[in-house]
């Protein structure tokens, strides 16, 4: 009677879901300037949380590039505005920028890039935002990231 209870409580660990965060999400960014996402939710327990771009698109990068940058959501439109400067090759962002709390490379049609951040670099109750930094995308392409749980 105890192997099958032990079994029968086996069995009930192996459907029941996994409490463990998700630490890592994957966006699409698109030719026609948007994001597959608009909210992107971060665990507390996660130490560190990678976003992983892809550009489902087919454009070059400089012509529809895009990155993925994190900030609060009041620093947004400085971020973009300071950058244009810097050009593509500094992915539209100004260097040492300490608004910038996590960004990607700026990518074109058919590429890939991650970036990981520490998690602990964002606080509860603060709001923060994603946008794309290339010139004049960030008014469209741009989200809200949460600090959960």
């Amino acid at each position: 009677m105890l192997r099958k209870l032990t079994l029968v409580a086996l069995l009930g660990l192996g459907s029941s879901p996994l409490l463990a965060a998700e630490c890592t999400v994957d966006v699409e960014s698109t030719d026609q300037m948007t994001f597959n996402t608009q909210a992107i939710e971060v665990s507390k327990s996660c130490e560190t949380f990678t976003v992983n771009l892809k550009h489902t698109g087919s454009l070059p990068k400089t012509a529809m590039g895009h990155n993925w940058v994190l900030s609060k959501t009041a620093d947004m439109p400085g971020i973009a505005t300071d950058g244009i400067p810097a050009g593509p090759d500094a992915s539209y962002l100004k260097a040492g920028d300490e608004r910038v709390i996590a960004h990607t490379d700026l990518i074109g049609g058919g590429e890939s890039t991650s970036v990981t951040f520490d998690v602990n670099k964002l606080s509860a109750g603060e709001d923060y935002s994603f946008f794309c930094s290339f010139p004049g995308h960030y008014s469209m392409m741009k989200g809200s990231v949460k600090l959960v749980d």
